[in-house]
């Protein structure tokens, strides 16, 4: 049976990101071997969107906050940089920050149901 799910960023310098994962966010985790870290990240959830953007397949990593502008104040006090300022997307309160290494992750506050804490 399924037991998780287990996310991939893709990054140009991995080491960056790595030490972005581990000292910034501060995530816990394991070394699989030789400093190749793997974090824990927490409940997460699943949704699946059409791709009519012309772009064809692809994927994104989005993390969830309780309150974004607090989050934001909170990891730019760490040395984050973000890209885009928070706004409203509708579905949510939203704002793109910088992965060093690993290009750009949002972060946001869902004004939809969440589903990470069902059983």
């Amino acid at each position: 049976m399924i037991t998780a799910v287990h996310t991939l960023v893709y990054a140009e310098d991995a080491e960056r990101a790595r030490t972005f994962f581990r000292d910034v966010l501060q995530w816990p985790g394991v070394d699989a071997g030789g400093g190749w870290l793997i974090f824990k990240t927490g409940p997460s959830e699943l949704g699946v969107h059409p791709s009519d953007h012309g772009g064809g397949q692809h994927h994104q990593i989005s993390l969830m906050c309780d309150d974004i502008r607090s989050t934001v104040d909170e990891l730019r006090d760490r040395g984050v940089e973000f890209s885009q300022d928070v706004r409203d997307d509708g579905f949510g309160l939203t704002a793109m920050f910088v992965v060093p290494g690993g290009g750009e992750m949002m972060v946001y506050q869902p004004r939809h149901p969440s589903a990470y804490d069902r059983v």
